[in-house]
């Protein structure tokens, strides 16, 4: 195949078929299904055709790059104007080393530099990322490709993942667990009238991707009992839930505790509870995308039984 017979052009209606195969061809770590290319790419809100950007050779599909800005707020009006985002790209490996990556790079970020953008990060986009980072292990060709053209890495993000088939709470996890409750904290599973507070909580204290995670998927498959709440005489300090994000059960977060009460192990009771209701519902195991592996959470994780399973750089270039 010769770089005479590609075209370049933006996405266009019945594309998705397309796209969906060379994605499940080339991103073979991380494969999408229709349904999921429909939500988390199709539907949602920031989406703009002119952002999707596609190569073809005689009819048929052999690059795309999805570059994307906000145009609904996460939270009250901020737009965050300055940054844009490219969440996945991929180029049939018989045009690869044409140029056929780099000008679809270069076309999505021309249309992330029409819109004023100055930064662009691959991928850390919320509210639909499909992973939190370039894989550089699995990945290698990719991450040196945007090395190549200037991307730097700003931090590493670790997903990590545990089996649940041996899972029981330790005994020094349940007595410190009784003796918070003498002192007046309280760990349940979340009722309707938690959810107004639950929801301002998370996204005041925390990050707004989480209080619209916990919304919507409460509106889709989420359900209370999968919700767990710690109140410190009466007042919410934190919480812990599973299957928030895209409906997977098995999928951990989100989850906080009030900086003000951390040291005194309430993270450690709401996580090893969640771990526990998991278990209880017949699940196999518990797993999630993104933290940073030195961080207290990681720490905790990793105390917990959790084993990293996978490294995401998450990389910027100024525009």
């Amino acid at each position: 195949m010769t770089m005479n017979s590609l075209t370049y052009r933006t996405y266009q209606p019945g594309d998705e078929n397309g796209i969906i195969s060379l994605w499940n061809d080339c991103i073979t770590g991380d494969p999408i299904t229709p349904l999921r290319f429909r939500k988390l790419v199709l539907l949602d809100p920031n989406f703009d055709s002119e952002g999707l950007r596609i190569a073809e050779s005689d009819g048929r599909i052999v690059g795309v790059l999805y570059a994307l800005r906000r145009r609904l707020p996460m939270i009250g009006t901020d737009l965050e104007p300055e940054h844009g985002w490219i969440t996945f790209f991929c180029t049939d490996p018989a045009v690869r080393r044409q140029g056929v990556g780099t000008r679809l790079l270069r076309e999505g970020e021309s249309f992330l530099r029409q819109h004023g953008r100055s930064k662009v990060f691959f991928s850390s986009y919320a509210p639909n990322y499909i992973v939190p980072g370039m894989d550089a292990e699995r990945y290698p060709e990719g991450h040196a490709f945007l090395t190549m053209h200037g991307y730097t890495r700003n931090y590493t993000a670790v997903a990590m993942d545990r089996s649940l088939t041996d899972f029981q709470i330790p005994q020094d996890v349940a007595e410190l667990k009784r003796q918070r409750e003498q002192e007046g904290y309280s760990f349940t599973l979340a009722q309707d009238r938690d959810l107004v507070e639950l929801i301002a909580f998370a996204t005041d204290v925390f990050n707004p991707d989480w209080g619209r995670a916990i919304r919507e998927g409460l509106l889709q498959q989420l359900r209370l009992e999968q919700i767990l709440i710690a109140r410190d005489q009466g007042k919410l300090v934190g919480f812990c839930l599973h299957g928030a994000y895209e409906g997977v059960a098995e999928r951990f977060g989100p989850f906080g505790v009030d900086p003000s009460q951390q040291g005194k192990g309430i993270g450690k009771i709401l996580l090893y509870d969640c771990l526990a209701l998991k278990r209880a519902q017949g699940l196999h195991g518990s797993w999630f995308l993104w933290t940073g592996e030195q961080s207290p959470a990681g720490h905790l994780y990793r105390r917990a039984g959790f084993h990293v399973t996978r490294r995401f750089d998450i990389m910027s270039r100024s525009l």
